[in-house]
């Protein structure tokens, strides 16, 4: 018992240690991935997407500003907060992907663009092509068109008229420009 007592000591200190050794930028582009990972498996709705973007452009924007303050660096104070944030981001994250709510549509062209979105975003915070200012502005117009998708879907039970996609499909063609110069600026 003794032993099993020590190991999950020992199990969750190393747990801690490999958390905090990630750097911001890593955690940004690992919960990314994960939103990406949770649209592809219809673990998220459009709701809870919208809600964790907003959540990731304030940090963004809160990144971007200490940077900016600081010289292009985190204090280590900045680095705790934000850890924390993201902690807080992470946990949300985890409960809307393992919650009861699921999106009530099949994977279609819309969804699947949502995604690719998030991995072109997710792809451009790990190479240090997109800046935590550019990151939040894509977050935040991704979240909007995540709200317009839901709002959408709820006005008609669960399905995008024609029309409605044709909106949505335009709406990320222009996204698909802003991450695209954003990430080649």
């Amino acid at each position: 018992m003794k032993r099993m007592i020590i190991a999950v000591v020992a199990a969750a200190a190393l747990s801690v240690a490999g958390a905090s050794a990630q750097t911001v930028n890593q955690r940004r582009e690992n919960q990314q991935d994960r939103i990406a990972n949770g649209i592809q498996q219809n673990q998220l709705t459009a709701g809870e997407t919208a809600k964790v973007e907003r959540q990731e452009k304030a940090i963004n924007q809160q990144v971007a500003g200490d940077r900016y303050l600081n010289g292009g660096k985190l204090t280590a104070g900045e680095k705790k907060q934000v850890n924390g944030e993201l902690n807080k981001t992470s946990a949300e994250i985890y409960k809307d992907r393992h919650n009861a709510a699921h999106p009530v549509y099949g994977n279609n062209k819309v969804d699947q663009r949502r995604e690719n979105q998030q991995d072109r975003i997710a792809q451009g915070v790990r190479s240090g092509s997109l800046k935590a200012g550019q990151t939040a502005r894509l977050e935040g117009q991704e979240a909007k068109i995540n709200k317009q998708v839901r709002t959408d879907r709820a006005a008609n039970g669960g399905k995008l008229t024609p029309g409605e996609k044709k909106q949505v499909n335009k709406e990320q063609n222009v996204e698909s420009r802003r991450i695209y110069n954003n990430k080649h600026k």
